[in-house]
């Protein structure tokens, strides 16, 4: 599992810093952001469907169908020649990638017992550090030196690796009871998961490209997004009912919150601090350490109460972003994103793995791949809503170029200025007098 987590966080942070060589070679500078959101697409669909498919068949054929999809879109991407199949690898990449997540937290919950499953879950958020710091340095070293396809060639074998160490695993599942009932009857999930991609989609592709008409498709998609959630959430989700819904809610939460402003500090510290891009990506390694670290401690002291690490964990991030606000103005200190983004990732490394816990605790065997794909398309809406938010924000009062910097209001222009003459009180009257003449003198 640690083994298949790892490569995704490798690709996925080595694909951002490749992409500007990718597309460039294969001409496709104009769909820049097509492979980005064809691969978010892919991911949500394969969520809700992987979920779904888990609660009826059990993990097994999913841990092989999704690193199998991955493999094949690795692949494809690696020896594209052209947009059209870098698209298509993405799609692949993407598919995978939203099965195998999903499927590796039912096998959680079916192999781990109740103790250990906090451990597993700390286990899971460190595979995501060494790929933290090293990921997009080694990918730009990679493009540079023997060229971007190694990006995708290079760790195709590891996800070949990942599915022979869990063939065993698979082989010795125990049967899923297709007899038992399910908590609720849902109906309409796949088009709940159409709904929800294209949603996700329009959003980011919106935010990302800013115009009168990519306005109209981001409100299609909010109208596609809404009645889509309310089908794959558990019900009371979004009135944050006590229990499994509140917890979902908090998982969107906490991932709309975090991503939301992480998209935006190296941005920050590199237009408004001037920091060289290598430099303003440090508070994102420090604050992958901190969640990391928080998570590995959470994992040792099982019995706490998984409620309570939730709140600290909110709050945490919730100090962490409000004391950014030092950080992004243009007389605020740099070197403060470090401490803060570090308090913000140990928030998230106590409430997420606490989240995990708590979901599966709350659910119905027969609904923990429900429940899974409930938490992930959670955290990608809320994610997708917030970034695409701030670029809404940073687009309406300020740019890129000068983030902290609003746009004032041209002042209205002044009258000419009047005469000393005209102002003073003791010359209006002999002016007015002088004024009088001249129309009499004119009329005929």
């Amino acid at each position: 599992m640690l083994t298949l987590v790892t490569i995704a966080a490798f690709e996925h942070l080595g694909v951002s810093t490749a992409m500007p060589r990718m597309v460039a070679d294969l001409h496709g500078e104009a769909l820049y952001s097509w492979p980005f959101t064809a691969f978010l697409a892919a991911s949500v669909m394969a969520t809700v469907l992987s979920g779904r498919f888990a609660d009826r068949f059990g993990p097994g054929p999913a841990l092989v169908v999704g690193p199998g999809l991955f493999l094949a879109g690795l692949v494809a991407s690696g020896v594209a020649n052209g947009m059209p199949v870098l698209l298509a690898g993405r799609v692949l990449q993407g598919l995978g990638l939203g099965t195998q997540s999903v499927a590796i937290y039912v096998l959680v919950a079916l192999v781990y017992p109740h103790r250990s499953r906090p451990a597993v879950f700390g286990l899971l958020a460190a595979a995501w550090v060494v790929p933290s710091l090293i990921g997009p340095t080694a990918a730009g070293v990679i493009t540079e030196s023997i060229g971007w396809r190694w990006v995708f060639l290079g760790i195709a074998p590891f996800a070949l690796l990942g599915v022979l160490l869990l063939a065993p695993v698979i082989r010795r599942l125990p049967e899923v009871d297709r007899d038992a009932p399910e908590s609720t009857v849902r109906r309409g999930v796949s088009f709940a998961a159409v709904g929800t991609a294209f949603g996700i989609s329009a959003l980011t592709w919106a935010a990302q490209h800013r115009s009168f008409g990519t306005l109209w498709l981001g409100l299609a998609g909010l109208a596609a997004l809404v009645p889509a959630l309310r089908a794959l959430m558990p019900r009371g989700t979004f009135a944050a009912r006590p229990g499994l819904p509140a917890v979902v809610l908090a998982r969107g939460m906490l991932a709309g919150a975090f991503f939301g402003v992480e998209a935006y500090v190296p941005l920050t510290l590199t237009a408004v601090h001037g920091f060289s891009p290598a430099m303003s990506g440090i508070p994102l390694t420090v604050g992958a350490i901190g969640w990391s670290s928080a998570s590995h401690w959470q994992g040792r002291y099982p019995d706490i109460d998984r409620a309570k690490l939730i709140r600290v964990g909110l709050l945490l991030l919730a100090a962490a972003l409000a004391a950014m606000a030092l950080v992004a103005a243009d007389w605020g200190l740099a070197w403060l994103a470090l401490p803060f983004w570090t308090v913000a990732g140990a928030g998230m490394g106590l409430a997420y793995p606490s989240i995990s816990v708590l979901s599966l605790d709350y659910a119905a065997p027969r609904d923990r791949g429900f429940v899974t794909s409930a938490l992930q398309v959670n955290d990608m809406t809320f994610s997708a809503i917030m970034v695409g938010l701030g670029g809404v924000m940073l687009a309406t009062f300020a740019s890129a170029a000068a983030p902290a910097e609003t746009r004032a209001r041209p002042p209205a222009p002044s009258p000419p200025a009047a005469s000393s003459a005209a102002r003073s009180p003791r010359t209006a009257p002999r002016l007015r007098r002088t004024w009088r003449a001249s129309r009499r003198r004119d009329r005929p």
